[in-house]
C-alpha cells in the first residue's frame, strides 16, 4: 500500500494543482501532464499528487481513467459558481436574501479568519496586505466599482490563506453574491451615513488583517466578526429606514387622493 499522505498536504497540493490547471488555461476534456511530471513540477511526491487528485475527482473536477491518464472533467473556473447559480437567481429576484448571504459570511469568514492567522504563509501575507492596499487606493479615488471588488478579493485572500480546500471553493462560488452584497453595502453606507463610515470599515478591515499577520486566530474571528456584523446592522437599519419613508409616502399620496 501507498504511504499515507497528511489531509492538509493533500490539501495544500491540490490547490498546487488547480493553480497549475487554471494557469495552464485547460480545458474541459483536456488530459493532465503524467504523473511523474506533475509531481516534479509542483514540487511534491507522487504519492501527494495521487492523493490530491483523488481529492479533485471526488469534487468532480477531475477524472482518471486506467491506462489512459487524468483528464479535467468539468471546467475549473466555472465549476463551483454553476452549483450557486440558483442563489444568484434567488438574489436578482428578492435583495432581502443579502442577509442569507451576511449570515452565511459570518459563518464561513469567522472561521477562515482564524484558520488564515495560524496557517498564512509569507505569500499568503502578501496578497492580504496587497488587497488591503488595493482598496485603501480605490478608495482614495473614489472609485466604488474597484473598491467593493478590492473588498470582496481581501475576504477571498484571507479565505485562501486558510488553506482549507472546502472552504476556499465555497468562498471562491460565493464571490460574485459577496461582490454583489459588498457593493450594495458600500453604496448604501457611503451614501446615507457620516464621511466617518470610510475610516471605521477601513479601520475594521486593518483589525482582521492584523490578526492574521500577528498569527492570534481569536483576534482574527472576533475583528471578522464584529466587521460583518456592523455591515449587517447598518444595511438592516438602512433597510427599516427606506421601508419607513416608503409607509409614509403612501400614506401621504392616500390622504391627498381622498
Amino acid at each position: 500500500m501507498p504511504p499515507s499522505v497528511p489531509t492538509r498536504l493533500s490539501d495544500h497540493v491540490a490547490e498546487q494543482l488547480l493553480a497549475l490547471i487554471r494557469s495552464r488555461g485547460m480545458a474541459r476534456g483536456e488530459r493532465l501532464p503524467a504523473e511523474r511530471s506533475l509531481a516534479a513540477g509542483l514540487g511534491v511526491s507522487r504519492a501527494s499528487l495521487r492523493t490530491a487528485i483523488q481529492k479533485l475527482s471526488g469534487q468532480g473536477i477531475l477524472s482518471t481513467r486506467v491506462g489512459a491518464g487524468t483528464f479535467l472533467h468539468a471546467d475549473v473556473e466555472t465549476w463551483p459558481q454553476q452549483s450557486m447559480s440558483p442563489l444568484a437567481a434567488l438574489m436578482l429576484h428578492d435583495p432581502m436574501y443579502r442577509y442569507d448571504v451576511l449570515e452565511t459570511r459570518r459563518a464561513l469568514e469567522g472561521s477562515a479568519a482564524a484558520h488564515a492567522a495560524l496557517r498564512a504563509s509569507p505569500q499568503d501575507k502578501d496578497n492580504i496586505r496587497r488587497c488591503f492596499d488595493q482598496m485603501l487606493a480605490h478608495q482614495q479615488r473614489h472609485d466604488a466599482t474597484l473598491s467593493a471588488r478590492a473588498d470582496a478579493r481581501f475576504h477571498l485572500a484571507i479565505a485562501e490563506a486558510s488553506h482549507n480546500l472546502v472552504l476556499i471553493q465555497v468562498m471562491r462560488s460565493l464571490f460574485d453574491l459577496v461582490l454583489s452584497t459588498v457593493a450594495r453595502s458600500r453604496h448604501v453606507m457611503l451614501t446615507h451615513e457620516p464621511p466617518s463610515t470610510h475610516e471605521r470599515l477601513n479601520a475594521q478591515h486593518g483589525a482582521v488583517m492584523r490578526g492574521i499577520l500577528e498569527g492570534n486566530a481569536d483576534a482574527a474571528r472576533a475583528a471578522m466578526g464584529e466587521h460583518l456584523d456592523h455591515v449587517h446592522a447598518a444595511l438592516k437599519k438602512l433597510d427599516e429606514d427606506s421601508a419607513r419613508r416608503e409607509r409614509s409616502l403612501r400614506l401621504t399620496s392616500s390622504r391627498h387622493s381622498s
